[in-house]
């Protein structure tokens, strides 16, 4: 059964309400799967529009390749 532990709420910049929500999810995709990190976009602070699932075996990847683009 899958769970969602949510880990952070940050306030989305240039918009009044927007939030980034990112969450564990265990068994996300049945019993056995691995766990995956969720980052969900709200531009309301509540209705998720956007959703990524990145697996922890990504994760490492994911972070270089951001701190790429941020610079």
């Amino acid at each position: 059964m899958s769970t969602t532990t949510q880990l952070a709420e940050i306030s989305l910049s240039g918009t009044k309400k927007g939030k980034i929500f990112i969450s564990n999810i265990t068994e996300p995709y049945g019993a056995g799967t691995d766990d995956v990190v969720s980052i969900g976009i709200s531009l309301n602070g509540e209705t998720v529009e956007w959703k990524s699932h990145i697996p922890y075996a990504n994760l490492d990847e994911v972070i270089e390749v951001l701190q790429k683009a941020k610079k």
